[in-house]
């Protein structure tokens, strides 16, 4: 259910009233986010500067007169020294690339204008269900909302049940809903592939492969997400170009009481907010799977939908790569800023975590198995886009590992890639630091979501990135060694994962490290402000997720003290009982009965 309270009438209509298309030949057109602020020249000065002054502090840092230079010095401690100052300066590169990245998206970022839907297509409106892992008021809720949409042509609306589950049939057949099964069909539950058992690709390929060919359209959501009443209406017009494989809008999480999910759902602002609509410049936004609608042909033309562990954004990069055979051009995409589905975040850490894991393994798993096919078979523009997209865990995990590399070098052996001018130094860091966070916040004003405040400084998304460096680098090490991933259903509908100390193994590994080199580092002379600075900051970066839990932990203690009834004896009498019973219930309290005394 959608929580009320929030505007989600005005989010839905983001991108500008519907129009019709203008001439035969109909193409999607955009309109720049850039065009439409009245103060663009602070926006440039941000987008050129904030790169431009990250870009000096490493060139000032890894610059040749700065090398440490050690006179009769140990070879191994030369070579420690060496190893920090490429640390140093593939720390403040990945910044930069970074950094560069997000001032890119800021100029080229834009909205699509949107169109009203050619009336007469053949769309499935699509979710599935998963016996056990979802509850069945969820998916009623999603089915309810699913056939509320406005179509001006055929829609049929399916559940496409993993376990082919009684409750479900008889659900489906209550709402008007048709069901579907690919249970106890063996070519349709291999062990991988495009119909591997118990993937959500697998559960879409098997239906496309049944029903597929009656439809031209299909539109999906999670299982977790309501569709609003205005999803086809949204969506559908981009389609009248013959070259739009598929159209994704952003996630927002409806259960937003819960502080995980209100700060996991700020995380995602500068990808649904600004990164996606970057997408749209090139014409190629990544594929999201919580709402979207695809061509059926496209899908069909590479193979149905790609056997990852983030099946979305590796199917999105194949069609990506592909030609419509109709025209000879590159399929396209489009993303859209209207909020047309609000499903459900995570709602523990140990839920947050998992997400994390699987979108990052996801990422690492498409570097390594598709990306390299894309420099001769994807147009330059979209492979720069794909390529900013994909660094990002690779790069936050890398930096994690190597400013945690750089602090144990330095407390411990005392290693010392550069000598810099502190008061330099602060001075370029303070600026870059400043002109980042400038860009950032600038960058608020095009916010999505229909639950962060407006004027929030989105202060908790930048702490959430910033804590799950160290999930990135375990999935990273995961990737690197070849082990096994896979898809995990996300609990949902108040079904949360409980978070145990246990949750947080990898944070407390690397906070209890820093803390010993920090305690080490006292002892062994090695005391260099900066130096300790970074590494206590780090520890706190470890121990942030710790603490909010034990915080929440506190909190929820209290207000279930607070609702528990008072004891009868505690009760205040109230006007109208009679005395004797009050004093009838003190005696029992105090173990003698009215009738002894």
């Amino acid at each position: 259910m959608r929580p009320e309270g929030y505007d989600y009438e005005t989010h839905s209509r983001l991108a500008g009233p519907l129009t019709e298309p203008a001439g035969p030949a109909y193409r999607v057109q955009y309109t720049s986010l850039l065009s439409r602020e009245p103060h663009r020249i602070r926006a440039v000065l941000l987008m050129t500067l904030a790169p431009l002054l990250t870009g000096a502090l490493l060139v000032y840092l890894v610059w040749p007169s700065h090398w440490v230079q050690r006179e009769g010095g140990e070879r191994w401690l030369v070579a420690l020294d060496v190893i920090m100052l490429i640390a140093i300066g593939l720390i403040e590169l990945f910044m930069v690339v970074n950094v560069a990245s997000v001032a890119h998206a800021t100029t080229v970022a834009r909205d699509p204008v949107p169109v009203v839907p050619e009336p007469g297509t053949r769309v499935a409106f699509l979710t599935t269900y998963v016996p056990g892992k979802e509850p069945l008021a969820m998916v009623r809720a999603t089915l309810e909302g699913a056939v509320r949409i406005h179509h001006t042509g055929p829609l049929d609306v399916w559940l496409l049940d993993e376990g082919d589950d009684e409750q479900a049939r008889a659900l489906c057949a209550e709402l008007g809903v048709r069901h579907f099964t690919r249970h106890g069909v063996p070519e349709w539950n291999r062990d991988k592939g495009v119909h591997k058992a118990r993937t959500k690709h697998g559960n879409y390929n098997a239906w496309i492969a049944m029903h597929g060919g009656a439809y031209d359209f299909f539109a999906s959501v999670d299982t977790d997400h309501v569709p609003l009443p205005g999803f086809l209406e949204r969506m559908m017009g981009y389609f009248r170009d013959p070259d739009v494989a598929f159209v994704v809008g952003p996630q927002v999480y409806g259960n937003y009481h819960n502080p995980v999910t209100k700060a996991a759902e700020s995380q995602q602002f500068l990808f649904h907010a600004l990164i996606q609509r970057a997408g749209n410049r090139y014409r190629s936004p990544m594929f999201v799977g919580t709402n979207n609608v695809v061509r059926i042909a496209a899908v069909k033309q590479i193979g149905g939908l790609y056997d990852s562990i983030t099946e979305d954004m590796a199917t999105g990069f194949e069609i990506h790569r592909a030609r419509n055979p109709l025209t000879g051009r590159f399929w396209e995409s489009v993303y859209t800023p209207d909020v047309l589905a609000v499903g459900e975040g995570p709602a523990s850490w140990t839920d947050f975590f998992t997400q994390q894991l699987r979108w990052s393994r996801g990422t690492y798993e498409t570097l390594v198995q598709q990306y390299w096919k894309a420099p001769l078979r994807m147009p330059r523009g979209r492979l720069l886009s794909y390529t900013l997209m994909l660094v990002y865990y690779p790069m936050t995990a890398v930096n994690w590992f190597l400013g945690i590399l750089s602090c144990f070098l330095f407390l411990w052996f005392g290693a010392s890639g550069t000598e810099v001018a502190a008061s330099v130094w602060l001075m370029l860091y303070s600026d870059a630091a400043a002109l980042q966070i400038g860009l950032y916040l600038w960058n608020r004003r095009h916010n999505v979501s229909p639950h962060e405040p407006r004027g929030s400084g989105g202060l908790a998304g930048m702490a959430m990135s910033a804590l799950s460096a160290p999930i990135y680098l375990k999935s990273l090490g995961e990737a690197l060694l070849r082990r096994p991933s896979r898809f995990v259903v996300t609990p949902k509908g108040g079904d949360a994962s409980p978070d145990r100390l246990l949750t947080f193994r990898i944070h407390l590994g690397w906070a209890g490290l820093l803390a010993v080199s920090l305690v080490a580092s006292a002892f062994l002379g090695h005391t260099h402000a900066a130096m300790r600075t970074w590494a206590v900051l780090a520890t706190a970066i470890s121990l942030a997720p710790v603490a909010v839990w034990a915080a929440t932990l506190v909190t929820e203690r209290r207000e279930r003290r607070a609702r528990q009834p008072l004891p009868a004896a505690a009760r205040p009498v109230e006007s109208g009982e009679p005395a004797l019973a009050a004093t009838g219930a003190t005696s029992s309290v105090s173990g003698t009965t009215t009738g002894g005394n």
